[in-house]
């Protein structure tokens, strides 16, 4: 079993940067990729970013390429997400998920609870 717990969300101004933060626990947590996800009122869930269990070698939906940025901290565990040039239409709740590497949510088998991300001026 994996648990994960989100961090960081708020409420920002556009054009502003957030990190947030995903820590997965568990025995086998380190053998999965995480992805990041959100879901925006009334819309579907969105693939946001990937990186593998290994390495840093990121997938990011074309949505985001360019402003969103994911890593892993150096004791390899916690994985970012880097937003910079916050849109009112990124508010969203965030989501982080461990599972297999893709873009696809139903690649990933674990979930976090979500963290809210409100940009408003």
């Amino acid at each position: 079993q994996v648990q994960l717990v989100e961090s960081g969300g708020g409420v920002v101004k556009p054009g502003v940067s957030l990190t947030l933060s995903c820590s997965p626990s568990g025995r086998t947590a380190s053998s999965y990729a995480i992805g990041w996800f959100r879901q925006a009122p009334g819309k579907e869930r969105e693939f946001l970013a990937a990186i593998p269990n290994s390495g840093n070698t990121a997938y990011y939906a074309d949505s985001v390429k360019g402003r969103f940025t994911i890593f892993r901290g150096i004791a390899n565990s916690t994985v970012f997400l880097q937003m910079s040039s916050l849109k009112s239409e990124d508010t969203a709740v965030y989501y982080c998920a461990a599972g297999r590497y893709g873009a696809t949510a139903s690649n990933y088998n674990y979930w976090g609870q979500g963290t809210q991300v409100t940009v408003s001026s």
